[in-house]
């Protein structure tokens, strides 16, 4: 196949919506046999939700074809995210038709079997508002910009940038009561007050900002007035704000969740899905309120390997939310898109965080949310320090005097967290590793999912002109036509079907034209390696048999349908 190349995105920046939207149609423009933009919904600031559908149509449309569902950036300041989805559509569409037998590349090589096969749905970007917010100002927030649940603004801390250097760092202000101190073997790096530190310079930190509203003697800290979070949104397992922070009036409540739903709703061919997320490097699997033990074996199993290969090509171990990553042993998150994708649609859904400044820095096996989220020790936070003034310049700014208009003398400095702990600089290598690791992983999870073929049409004759016709329906792929027990469990799949299209001159006198089969196992299930084994009955194969009687030249054709397996014909030309 031959394309005029795509324009280049060398991801020398995180690309602004226009930016995005740009390369974007440029890209589906420049590959129209291999790409195809849509818009999928509006945002709440009515920006369009792009998606872009990803394989060789000359081989069939995307419905027919088992998909890989990608998308990005549902957190606003996440951007890493949707560069990993806009690099993967890019290399897709580079490489496709390339010689990978004449090169060597078995990366190549899969690509074109990917797209000749399946079908790639990609949102790079989640929440367009949120990101373009984070990307064009120095606000941070967490994902919609949809006030919430509050419209008017509150009393005390406003975030700004005070010193206007284009970010909003931290406040250090001299306090004896403070819970902060100055390390005494770097004196830019803050660590914890011990319980027995007395008599010292201790300080209170805060973000960046302005007081509304400041009596002179107590310092609120009010949520931010942009408290949704997109990711708490989803149906399953949903609850209000009193419960879970950011989760909205009702689930499915914001257009950006609506509008994904909907699609998948539309289109039952998704076998599996990859959240980007930052930042931990960690392979996360369901579920966010319930142990390992909620699953089937089965499930558990196909999870488990898909982690371990999730390590072997990115290096970051795999974990569950519920025992590995919850904020709080007494709390667990609500209404993710990741536990709606596996319980309601009956899916491998995973969320990789990408990015891990900790294991850079040479700290290994520690707790991700405890490291984070509570005291970590003087010599970790030393490490991660030097490892990101070594290899991240100018991420850190000195702490500065400044006379604040409220607080008076205080010191701003500090990280620009969006782009070093959360993220990545643009443009470097570090995030061209991250980008090329996880799409190929991405790739593998695709390979996965199961594929219908009929490697047998056998055509005898039995009589004049009577002919039994026996087709082997097989499925190719590593998971199941169900790919899930849950989506069995749920029961909301058609029934595989194979029917002989009768053809003029063709007329079915034994067997029901249109069959509906049992689903078909694939390899997932025959992963054992019991030296005493006996090895494994054909559940990946099914034989369907007619009679049909039909005159020499006449053509039989054979077609299979599975929801998540593709759409397969074989035809014969009667002799």
């Amino acid at each position: 196949m031959t394309e005029k190349a795509s324009p280049a995105l060398d991801f020398s920046q995180y690309l602004t919506y226009e930016a995005m939207t740009a390369a974007l149609k440029q890209m589906a423009a420049a590959y129209p046999a291999l790409a195809r933009l849509d818009s999928i919904g509006k945002s709440h600031e009515d920006r369009d939700l792009w998606l872009m559908t990803v394989t060789n149509f000359q081989t069939g449309p995307d419905t027919d074809k088992p998909a890989y569902w990608i998308d990005g950036n549902i957190h606003a300041a996440e951007v890493t995210g949707s560069a990993t989805a806009l690099y993967t559509i890019q290399y897709l569409l580079e490489n496709y038709g390339r010689d990978a037998a004449a090169q060597t590349d078995s990366t190549l090589a899969l690509i074109n079997t990917l797209l000749d096969t399946r079908v790639f749905y990609i949102l790079p970007r989640h929440t367009p508002d949120g990101t373009e917010r984070v990307l064009t100002t120095p606000h941070r927030l967490r994902s919609s910009t949809r006030p919430y649940p509050l419209d008017e603004d509150r009393d005390g801390l406003t975030p700004q940038d005070l010193d206007n250097d284009g970010t909003i760092r931290q406040m250090r202000i001299q306090d004896p009561g403070g819970d902060w101190k100055v390390s005494q073997l770097d004196p830019r790096v803050l660590v914890k007050r011990l319980p027995e530190d007395f008599g010292g310079t201790y300080y209170r930190v805060y973000a960046e900002g302005t007081v509304r509203n400041y009596d002179g003697y107590m310092l609120k800290v009010p949520p931010p007035k942009e408290g949704l979070d997109l990711n708490r949104n989803y149906p399953y397992d949903w609850t209000p704000d009193n419960e879970q922070a950011g989760a909205g009036p009702y689930p499915l409540s914001e257009p950006e969740t609506q509008a994904v739903v909907a699609f998948w709703s539309a289109h039952r061919n998704i076998t599996g899905s990859q959240s980007y997320h930052t930042f931990s490097g960690v392979i996360l699997r369901p579920y966010s309120g319930k142990p390992d033990d909620a699953f089937s074996l089965q499930d558990l199993e196909v999870y488990k390997a898909m982690g371990q290969r999730g390590k072997e090509y990115t290096g970051y171990p795999d974990a569950s939310i519920y025992h590995n990553f919850r904020y709080s042993p007494k709390s667990v998150l609500h209404g993710s898109f990741l536990d709606w994708a596996y319980e309601h649609q009956g899916v491998f859904a995973i969320s990789t965080e990408l990015w891990d400044t900790i294991k850079l820095a040479g700290i290994e096996n520690r707790d991700f949310i405890e490291f984070l989220w509570k005291k970590r020790s003087e010599q970790d936070e030393l490490k991660v320090f030097h490892w990101m003034m070594d290899n991240l310049p100018g991420s850190f700014k000195d702490w500065e005097a400044f006379e604040h208009p409220q607080l008076g003398p205080v010191e701003i400095g500090g990280w620009d967290y969006v782009y070093s702990w959360q993220n990545p600089p643009p443009g470097s290598q570090f995030l061209k590793d991250v980008m090329h690791a996880n799409m190929l992983f991405s790739f593998a999870c695709a390979a996965m999912s199961p594929l219908l073929a009929i490697p047998k049409l056998d055509v005898e004759k039995v009589g004049d002109n009577l002919y039994k016709v026996t087709a082997l329906v097989e499925n190719t792929g590593f998971l199941p036509t169900y790919v899930t027990a849950k989506a069995l469990e749920r029961k909301f799949l058609k029934p595989l079907t194979v029917k002989l299209v009768t053809l003029e001159g063709v007329e079915v006198v034994s067997g029901e034209e249109k069959r509906e089969l049992p689903h078909l196992e694939g390899r997932s299930n025959k992963q054992a390696m019991n030296p005493f084994h006996n090895g494994y009955s054909s559940d990946d194969r099914a034989k369907v048999e007619w009679i049909v009687k039909a005159h020499p030249g006449t053509r039989i054709i054979v077609e299979a349908r599975a929801e998540r397996a593709g759409k397969v014909t074989r035809e014969y030309e009667v002799e």
